[in-house]
């Protein structure tokens, strides 16, 4: 500090004034409490003091002995996340001689609220301490965003965020530079003096808060975690690393870990349900631990069946004694740290910072009956055009809000689900959930209609296609041609039919329960009747029968006595393979009727073919009745192909008969028929009874040629029920010639097949692959 004089009141300089001078007794020369800045003691001063300073030399330089830790500690329990800790050892170059100088290598945990990436941040930094003597800094985001929630204004937190780490590095306040510029140099410069240095920024949402503070020091590393992807930072050279949810076996490591694993092996059962219950979910297991340790008398078992109803799970995974959120409150507004331990509160923080798109997108997902869904969908659930739809789902990928499967389809953790449901309630209007179910019903009807059609268009069916599609009887419209669609341009549309009903089947059939509670009738039992060829393919004897229940009972509402009756007449097959042959005969009594009713002959003719399928099993000559009758009705509405179908039905119930010489020229000539219907599915069957009957003739050569070549063309075409019966027969005539290797590979392909779709009929592959 220098003084100098200052011009007196005569503008003169030079002479001084003599100062008036006060009695010695008055005089002190006290200091007291902390003072920053420049500071004079002097008596009277006649004029002014200017004071000259260097900041560097009071102080603002910071100690280069000060080593900041302030990263948190992992939380107790920590389980799993191997493989993305073992990434990031690969990326930051763990145990090896480093990335070079001038480098800084990113890494960016990143996934849904609540799935762990503060954790898996502070773990890997607890770690690797050691490696980091320069000092380790933490900075959450969060708690710099206005309200502690939403983006914020992004050059307003990271401006705030370098003032932490600058405190953190020894600036002292009065020496902090306000601006964003001036910090920001500041930090690069301190940053770059203190070697190897780890950054660790929790809960970014935008890659300017990360480039703004990557430390400039040789051998430094920063570690963000984001709930967004960020996907921007790759460009920067950022090491991306999503989490997923626990596995099983981790979520009931954690549970024990927190509440004892005693506790967990007196409830197993109990335990793997909150597990399932809370998805995995690690904040979801964390909040419902936190209760079963402070009610000590809360059970297990009593706490998923609380969980277990869907309108109140949300607000039952919290932290006991914080205020519950009700379904259907509109959003709370920020709260305090001890009040936002709930999952709902960790979904709140990002669903504020979506736009309004993407947001009116994410609660129509939540009322979305399906549990997975592509854009199409999207779009429909929302009602806007595609385009829209996936601009709104791009940003909620970016989000971390739904995940991206395998197939390009999307779906909602089952959490976030109940938490856009819940927004959905608070923001929408009362009927946006019959609204959207109606728009998604009709969406899957006219896809499951032409997948049915791609596969055979001329298959019997009550649902008018024209009614549906939009087109004219001759199967022309809008959207073109019956076969049109999703499948027209593949080289097998009915093969990629059948694929895109196997990939949607557990979506078809929630929108299916949800349309019938909601009163679609006429959807319901359309889509049921259309949803049937995937299971005439790929038996699922469980879903089929459900699917055809839901119809029937739909048709019955509507008034449609011929769809009814198609769809009892259908479900006797799923029925009579899972081993119930008297309610099968019960819809067959009742579907003749309604068949009569609706003087549909075809449909009276299609009927008469699955009683003979029933007599089969129980009265042979009542089946070749049943077949026969089927056989004219189908001549006298002119249907060659339901003709072709009965006449192969009828060769079998012949060979059954013990006719089987007369059954051997029947089967050929339905064969001969479908052929020339380009049925080959049907024909491939109609072979594979042929070769039946060759081995019963005492043609064992014959027979594996028939029953081979059958097989293959239903595995080609994707009928894999009905290879497995041809490999069952195959194994049989393996066996008689002392073949067993052969028997047993047949056997295990049939059991894959049997299991896969809930055949009872696995148990008798199984027993003879254990006695064989």
């Amino acid at each position: 500090m220098t003084g100098r004089d200052e011009p007196d009141a005569s503008g003169e300089r030079g002479a001084r004034a003599e100062p008036e001078r006060l009695p010695a007794a008055e005089t002190r020369n006290d200091l007291s409490g902390r003072v920053e800045g420049p500071v004079a003691q002097v008596g009277v001063v006649q004029g002014s003091i200017t004071f000259n300073y260097h900041a560097a030399a009071q102080g603002a330089e910071p100690a280069r002995d000060r080593h900041p830790d302030q990263v948190p500690r992992p939380p107790r329990g920590f389980v799993d996340r191997h493989a993305p800790l073992a990434a990031l050892d690969e990326a930051f170059a763990v145990g090896t001689a480093g990335s070079g100088p001038g480098h800084c290598p990113i890494g960016v945990f990143s996934g849904l609220p609540g799935i762990g990436k503060t954790a898996a941040a502070t773990q890997w930094a607890h770690r690797n301490r050691r490696l980091f003597p320069g000092g380790r800094l933490f900075v959450d985001f969060t708690a710099l965003r206005p309200g502690g929630s939403g983006a914020g204004a992004v050059g307003g937190d990271v401006s705030e965020a370098l003032a932490v780490c600058l405190r953190a590095l020894g600036v002292h306040e009065t020496y902090l530079p306000t601006g964003f510029a001036e910090r920001a140099a500041l930090y690069r410069e301190l940053s770059g003096r203190r070697g190897r240095m780890l950054v660790v920024l929790d809960d970014v949402t935008r890659p300017a808060q990360v480039t703004a503070l990557v430390p400039q020091g040789d051998g430094s590393a920063l570690l963000a975690t984001s709930t967004w992807q960020l996907g921007e930072l790759v460009l920067d050279g950022a090491s991306l690393l999503p989490l997923d949810v626990l596995d099983a076996d981790s979520a009931l490591e954690l549970l024990a870990a927190l509440c004892g694993p005693r506790r967990i092996a007196d409830e197993p059962a109990a335990a793997a349900r909150l597990v399932e219950l809370c998805g995995g979910l690690p904040l979801a297991l964390r909040l419902c631990a936190a209760r079963l340790v402070t009610r000590r008398h809360l059970t297990l078992a009593r706490l998923a069946d609380e969980l277990s109803d869907e309108q109140s799970r949300l607000a039952r995974i919290a932290v006991s004694g914080a205020p519950a959120p009700t379904p259907g409150s509109p959003a709370p507004a920020p709260a305090p740290a001890r009040e936002e331990r709930t999952v709902s509160a960790a979904l709140d923080l990002v669903y504020r910072d979506l736009s309004d798109l993407a947001a009116r997108l994410y609660r129509a997902l939540g009322r979305l009956p399906a549990l997975s869904f592509d854009t199409a969908v999207a779009a429909a659930a929302g009602d806007w055009p595609v385009e829209t739809a996936a601009e709104a789902l791009g940003e909620l990928e970016d989000a971390g809000l739904l995940t991206v499967l395998e197939d390009r389809r999307s779906t909602l953790h089952g959490l976030v689900r109940l938490h856009a449901r819940e927004r959905s309630v608070a923001q929408d209007p009362p009927g946006a959930v019959r609204e959207t179910a109606g728009r998604v019903a009709g969406h899957y009807l006219r896809l499951t209609v032409r997948a049915d059609l791609a596969v055979r268009a001329d298959r019997l069916r009550i649902t008018d296609p024209a009614e549906v599609l939009g087109a004219d009887r001759d199967g022309h419209g809008p959207e073109g041609p019956y076969g049109a669609g999703p499948f027209a341009g593949a080289d097998d549309p009915g093969r990629d039919a059948l694929r895109w009903l196997e990939a949607e089947r557990g979506n078809i059939l929630a929108v299916l329960r949800t349309a019938a509670e909601l009163g679609f009738d006429r959807p319901v039992w359309q889509t049921a009747e259309a949803f049937t060829v995937l299971f005439l393919h790929h038996r699922h004897l469980a879903d089929w029968r459900e699917s055809l229940e839901l119809g029937i009972a739909a048709a019955g509402r509507d008034g449609a006595g011929a769809a009814e009756a198609r769809l009892r007449s259908l479900l006797s097959r799923p029925l009579m393979d899972l081993g119930q042959d008297e309610p099968a005969r019960a819809h067959l009594a009742v579907a003749e009727r309604l068949a009569m009713e609706s003087g549909h002959v075809v449909l009276q003719a299609s009927v008469q073919e699955f009683a003979g399928r029933y007599w089969d099993r129980h009265d042979p000559a009542r089946a070749i009745d049943a077949y026969r009758a089927s056989l004219a009705l189908n001549a006298e509405a002119g249907e060659p192909r339901g003709e072709a179908l009965a006449r192969y039905f009828l060769g079998c119930a012949q060979h059954a008969a013990g006719d089987s010489r007369t059954a051997l020229t029947t089967l050929g000539r339905a064969r001969d028929a479908l052929l020339a219907l380009d049925d080959r599915r049907m024909a491939a069957r109609a072979l594979a009874d042929t070769g039946r009957v060759r081995a019963a003739l005492g043609d064992p050569a014959g027979a594996v040629a028939d029953l081979t070549e059958a097989a293959e063309v239903l595995r080609r075409g994707e009928a894999f029920h009905y290879e497995a019966r041809i490999m069952e027969d195959l194994a049989g005539l393996a066996e008689q010639v002392g073949d067993s290797a052969r028997a047993r590979d047949c056997l295990r392909r049939a059991l894959a097949v049997y299991e896969e779709g809930g055949s009872p009929r696995a148990a008798a592959v199984l027993e003879r692959l254990a006695t064989g």
